[in-house]
């Protein structure tokens, strides 16, 4: 079974969301959007029709958005398929965080890794 196929996102806090993502709009080219992030688009031997994305965001430093873990930044993982991988890993021991969320930006589900780093996994809608 494949399991992590790409990188979906990063996102990280900061002290203050909106002056950091104009510095890094201002200096890197990164194109920060009104909700607090970036989408780059991307392709390669696997989607040579380039459909998908990797986000980048930023969030609020008192967010709770990336709890338990206590960790500055959340990274999240394309999957193949969430269904079976989360069950994979629950066999084998990993703690799974909260419960499976599916919308129209696909399947999302959550791990803690052994040092207790939230970890995002994020199987994208069919075709992306």
């Amino acid at each position: 079974m494949k399991r992590v196929t790409g990188i979906g996102g990063i996102f990280f806090k900061a002290k203050d969301p909106q002056t950091l993502g104009a510095w890094y709009k201002q200096h890197l080219g990164i194109d920060v959007q009104p909700w607090g992030g970036a989408a780059f688009d991307w392709n390669g031997p696997d989607n040579p029709d380039g459909v998908g994305t990797t986000a980048w965001s930023l969030f609020a430093q008192t967010s709770d958005h990336f709890a338990p873990s206590t960790a500055p930044f959340m990274i999240n993982y394309r999957v193949h398929d969430l269904h079976a991988l989360l069950a994979a890993l629950r066999t084998e021991g990993v703690r799974i965080e909260g419960e499976l969320q599916e919308s129209e930006y696909g399947k999302f589900g959550w791990i803690v890794d052994p040092e207790g780093n939230k970890v995002e996994l994020w199987e994208p809608p069919a075709g992306q």
